[in-house]
């Protein structure tokens, strides 16, 4: 059974940087699907960007140019690097880790984006 820690949240000015970490435990990390997502209030979850095991990567339209995903199979840790950060990317953010039928959640960190 997979676990998973993120780390990196907090409160950030418009046009600032934060990058996220969220550490994998428990199983045999290289063969999941990472991903990142994101809860707003009053808001569903939505995919931020994922990666898969052969480093694809994918991105939300809202996203694209400013996150970059990535994974570093020897430490078990997939990474979500923020940059040009905007209010409207205040939220929850959550770790999503999939393989075959199983899907893992991690306890999620706040990102806030505020003046």
């Amino acid at each position: 059974q997979m676990q998973l820690v993120e780390s990196g949240g907090g409160l950030v000015q418009p046009g600032g940087s934060l990058r996220l970490s969220c550490a994998a435990s428990g199983s045999i990390f290289r063969i999941y699907v990472m991903g990142w997502y994101r809860q707003a209030p009053g808001k569903e979850r939505e995919l931020v960007a994922s990666i898969n095991t052969g480093d694809t990567t994918n991105y939300a339209d809202a996203v694209k140019g400013r996150f970059t995903i990535s994974r570093d199979n020897a430490k078990n840790t997939v990474y979500l690097q923020m940059n040009s950060l905007k209010p409207e990317d205040t939220a929850v953010y959550y770790c999503n880790a999939r393989w075959s039928i199983t899907t893992t959640w991690g306890q999620g960190t706040q990102v806030t984006v505020s003046s």
